[in-house]
């Protein structure tokens, strides 16, 4: 797999987004309450009163029946627009997707990655698409046909209305996704070769750490670079001191899996599963892939014990089971069995496996997932619902964005303003993170300008003058924009679990599918208190 997300903090998520979410509320109250007594005086200031009061009320009076029956009235208008339309476009993409994606030639890692992909990406953006406009056009459409006086004349409470939209319009999301998950999962089946249904699996793995050892053993962060343009991979240089280390944590018995070897036998074990990358300086026996080796580390007593020599299984990987009784091959422990757990697993429970490349003038590249300890696979199923769960929050959070936005503007500019949203935070992410993290020489937007018209390369340093020193003030002041807007910005990429899923490993739980669920609520929330104020604040007779 050739990415890895970091482990999600929730706690400091959660105090982060508390923490934003009192200041901006502050913030609000204290700007709206001078705006009232500016304009009006001490009787504005008592009317910002009572309005506050009012609203706090009608948060604290919410009604459950109220709240069912307008998101039922929701869900009905929204059927009646058409919006089940949407499974003739699914049935289309289904009827001739297998002529554009099925390809006998592919290998069948390849095949499922292909085939999962394309529905899970095709589900993601067909939702997003159909809640949007519903989402964004609802309120808008009642407004202008004056029918929502009609319940806001009644008891329901704007707030209500708000709740009620999202609560209905999620309703029709789940609807429609249920029946395209359902249907999704048995075309995959079927479509996908029976070469290659052996693929459609849910690996769980343990991830460890990753550290280097250079030519002459000393520890370094990273291994050599080759020229790779792409430097996910670092490389250890063959038959030297150069390693590269994994460090897994809580390795328990209960990790060991039942393999079968090349004779036959069956025997408990380890199974690591590797994706290694062979590097050739010479083209050395061509016949075979590059020899590597396990080594069982423990710090505790400095035992190093090598496990297993083998060949690498370039873009197919491979899996090896480790047994859990070793034997030393050194002149001082020769014969002497050592066991995994008792004799190389550490005190604290974590077990260090280095890998060494074998072959001289040969490198061998790895990155922190190319390596990992493989439990018992989980159903494709599990995984597979998964990752709707994830594009299901998609269309949640989008469901929210669309109905706050349709608050405050009319209909076509709701649905410009959550895309434009929607997209930025999906495509310009990355970007924001490299240019706020100064991973990029060259300065920020007008010291790039200055660089180009003075024919400057990136790694000169300015002259220091006051020019200079006003073009890096004011590129300061617009990367603290620009991450105030990042801050703003959802992440998306926690939503898209499709890379699990066609690469044959279950869903994260802690890396992608918890973050999607706190980024949602986090979302929603202030997402509801919006739209309410903002509906609460409207004339509701504009058209």
């Amino acid at each position: 797999m050739d990415f890895l997300p970091d482990v999600f903090n929730i706690s400091q998520a959660v105090g982060q987004w508390l923490l934003v979410l009192l200041v901006g509320l502050v913030s609000i109250l204290f700007i709206t309450f001078v705006s009232a007594l500016i304009g009006g005086g001490v009787k504005g200031a008592s009317r910002y009163g009572d309005s506050l009061v009012e609203s706090l009320s009608d948060l604290v009076s919410v009604s459950s029946t109220r709240c069912y029956a307008l998101a039922k009235l929701t869900f009905t208008e929204a059927i009646r627009r058409k919006a089940l339309f949407v499974f003739v476009i699914f049935a289309i993409l289904f009827m001739f997707a297998g002529w554009f994606i099925s390809d006998s030639n592919q290998r069948p890692k390849e095949a499922v990655k292909v085939h999962v992909t394309f529905i899970l990406n095709s589900l993601s953006w067909l939702t997003m698409i159909v809640m949007l406009l519903l989402s964004c056009i609802g309120i808008p459409e009642d407004i202008r046909l004056r029918s929502i006086h009609t319940v806001v004349t009644k008891p329901a409470r704007r707030f209500e209305i708000v709740l009620s939209r999202m609560l209905g319009y999620i309703g029709v999301g789940t609807l429609l996704l249920g029946v395209m998950s359902v249907t999704s999962l048995i075309w995959i089946y079927r479509q996908v070769p029976e070469a290659a249904r052996s693929e459609l699996t849910a690996r769980q793995p343990i991830w460890g750490d990753i550290s280097f050892l250079d030519r002459v053993g000393t520890l370094t962060n990273a291994g050599i670079n080759v020229g790779d343009i792409w430097d996910f991979r670092s490389y250890i240089e063959g038959a030297t001191k150069g390693r590269a280390i994994w460090r897994f944590e809580n390795v328990t018995p209960e990790m060991l899996t039942t393999v079968t070897s090349e004779s036959g036998e069956k025997k408990e074990a380890l199974r690591l599963e590797s994706r290694f990358e062979a590097f050739r300086s010479h083209k050395g026996n061509m016949n075979r892939g590059l020899n590597f080796q396990y080594i069982i580390l423990n710090p505790d007593n400095k035992l190093e014990v090598p496990a297993a020599t083998l060949q690498v299984a370039e873009f197919i990987g491979r899996t090896d089971g480790i047994p859990r009784k070793l034997a030393g091959v050194t002149a001082e422990d020769s014969g002497k069995i050592y066991d995994l757990f008792d004799d190389l697993v550490a005190k604290d429970g974590s077990l260090t496996v280095a890998v060494a490349c074998t072959d001289p003038g040969q490198y061998l590249g790895m990155a922190k997932p190319d390596l990992f300890i493989r439990l018992p696979d989980a159903p494709f199923a599990l995984s597979f619902f998964k990752a709707m769960l994830g594009i299901w929050l998609f269309m949640v959070l989008t469901v929210a964005l669309g109905v706050t936005a349709s608050t405050f503007v009319k209909g076509p500019f709701a649905i410009m303003v959550t895309f434009t949203f929607i997209m930025v935070g999906n495509t310009a992410r990355e970007f924001m993170d490299k240019l706020l993290s100064n991973k990029w020489t060259g300065g920020g937007l007008f010291e790039s300008a200055y660089r180009i018209l003075t024919y400057m390369n990136d790694t000169t340093e300015l002259p220091n003058n006051p020019g200079t020193q006003l073009i890096k003030w004011v590129d300061w002041m617009l990367n603290g924009f620009l991450w105030l807007v990042q801050q703003i910005l959802p992440n998306f990429s926690y939503f898209n679990m499709a890379g699990y899923v066609a690469n044959g490993f279950d869903v994260d739980n802690m890396r992608s599918l918890v973050p999607a669920i706190v980024v949602t609520i986090g979302y929603l929330i202030p997402c509801v208190l919006i739209g309410y104020y903002c509906l609460r604040s409207r004339e509701l007779e504009a058209k």
